[in-house]
């Protein structure tokens, strides 16, 4: 997750005191305005269930006003509070810090929890309208969708609800994947207008395929999501092989248009829109895909400013070192922007001993990021032998506070698990089988403390690439890039 503090604003409550409120942005996008000492009572909190040592440091409270200088102190040290918080895969997955999230969602925006409809579409446009609280979590809603088409228990976390936005060419753009901290009707309420919900793959190895397909239903998702993709352009077919699609699709044949499909390039691979990359050469229009563990980079048909040498690459993200994300805030005078306000730069091994830095500049950095940790966390999961969690599993009944910014303080408490990952905790044994929505590949069995130190290690690392604030796009120091487990094994064979 990308957490960021970028600006405050000032509040009078009910009895006229004056407070700063700050807002909180995640993955880019703002997500609630919250008080100092509603942080203060989350920090409380996750030092009470998790110990002093593991949570990260917290500005104390100061008795007397604070000076505009000690008010962005506290903003900044409060910015960085939140952001390791997002950096520890325990505390940033807990019920304490999901719950938060989303109490302070509902309160910024003033939701009462009811009764309500919210439409679900599937990627051709069919809708699916399910009934649902206002304040329900994603995946909460996310069972209720699944449970409507009737898809078993064992696939559900095998999807996952995205929010997209409709193009006025008719093309579909991915905004991001809907987390477990938040309402879908209100997020999908705050966008509004050309905004979404959609129902979509959730993993990137297209093996999964193979066992979903032996389900009516998780076969209808993954045909409706592949017919889309092929016309409008995400997944490359030559002419022969588009009639041949567009025979089996005439003839209803799901099966044979799925093995087919599944050897086109860019199947189950996210296109994102057109943007500039420093690859192949400084201020290339190109065009970006992430899928099948790998970065895509291809120049944009028709560019005149490519060197007669020059080409695409595709970049395997075992080979990434490292990656981060860099905001940019351009002061130009005249404050007309110039560019993208993000930047996704990463390290990758090109030959033996040697690395070289890209940048890709698009105001979809982040999610090309977030796309990146998710690849990630499936290969280290699938090497642990972690299998998808089911709808339903119930985790041991928890309960904390939620301090509103009034000080009046509302008790909560879940009898879900809150996993948006797909992913259960527990282990599997030797090699997997194919049933209840287990991962497909051979694994190999290791001990849970095993399995949960390297996904530490894992998430330690990716789970917030650094967000690096720059003046008038002049990068200024930031802390070290976020490095890549995945990145250990890589041998002279790979090379």
């Amino acid at each position: 997750m990308h957490f960021s503090i970028p600006e405050t604003e000032d509040f009078t409550d009910e009895s006229g005191s004056s407070y700063t409120g700050y807002h909180i942005y995640i993955n880019g996008k703002f997500h609630c305005t919250v008080r100092y000492r509603q942080l203060h009572n989350l920090h409380d909190q996750l030092k009470k269930e998790y110990g002093a040592t593991t949570v990260p440091y917290f500005p104390p409270k100061k008795f007397l006003p604070l000076s505009p200088n000690q008010l962005e102190e506290r903003r900044s040290l409060l910015e960085k509070f939140i952001q390791k918080v997002g950096q520890h895969p325990d505390l940033v997955s807990s019920e304490i810090v999901n719950s938060f999230l989303l109490s302070a969602q509902v309160e910024t925006c003033d939701e009462k929890s009811q009764e309500c409809t919210l439409d679900v579409f599937l990627m051709n446009g069919y809708q699916i309208t399910v009934s649902v609280l206002s304040t329900e979590r994603s995946h909460q809603v996310l069972e209720k969708v699944c449970r409507q088409i009737s898809l078993p228990d064992a696939y559900v976390y095998y999807f996952y609800l995205f929010l997209v936005r409709d193009e006025d060419n008719g093309n579909i753009t991915i905004i991001r994947k809907l987390q477990d901290f938040e309402s879908p009707f209100i997020s999908q309420r705050s966008l509004g207008g050309t905004h979404r919900i959609v129902l979509r793959k959730n993993y990137w190895d297209p093996a999964y395929d193979i066992e979903l397909a032996t389900d009516r239903v998780a076969l209808n998702l993954l045909y409706v999501q592949a017919v889309t993709e092929v016309e409008c352009g995400w997944i490359l077919c030559a002419e022969e092989d588009r009639q041949n699609l567009a025979a089996l699709q005439a003839k209803g044949s799901k099966q044979a248009y799925m093995k087919n499909v599944r050897s086109l390039k860019y199947y189950g691979y996210i296109q994102f829109e057109p943007c500039v990359a420093d690859f192949p050469f400084p201020g290339a229009p190109v065009l970006v895909s992430i899928g099948n563990y790998e970065l895509s980079i291809r120049l944009q048909t028709g560019s005149s400013q490519a060197p007669a040498s020059s080409g695409g690459g595709t970049f395997k993200v075992t080979r990434m070192r490292c990656w981060r994300i860099t905001t940019l805030h351009d002061n130009s005078e005249n404050g007309n922007k110039s560019g993208p306000d993000f930047e996704l730069s990463f390290e990758y091994l090109v030959a033996k001993d040697k690395l070289m830095w890209i940048t890709i500049s698009s105001e979809q950095a982040i999610l090309m990021s977030i796309c990146l940790q998710s690849m990630v966390d499936e290969l280290l999961l699938k090497k642990n032998g972690i299998k998808r969690k089911m709808a339903g599993e119930v985790t041991q009944k928890q309960s904390w506070s939620y301090l509103k910014r009034d000080g009046s303080s509302q008790v909560l408490s879940s009898s879900q698990s809150s996993s948006s990952d797909g992913f259960s905790s527990s282990l599997s044994s030797g090699s997997q089988s194919a049933s209840n929505g287990e991962i497909l590949s051979p694994t190999r069995a290791e001990p849970a403390s095993l399995a949960s130190s390297s996904i530490k290690r894992l998430s330690e690392k990716f789970s917030n690439v650094n967000l690096k604030s720059t003046q008038g796009k002049i990068h200024s120091s930031s802390t070290a890039p976020v490095e890549n487990d995945a990145f250990d094994g890589i041998g002279d064979d790979d090379l």
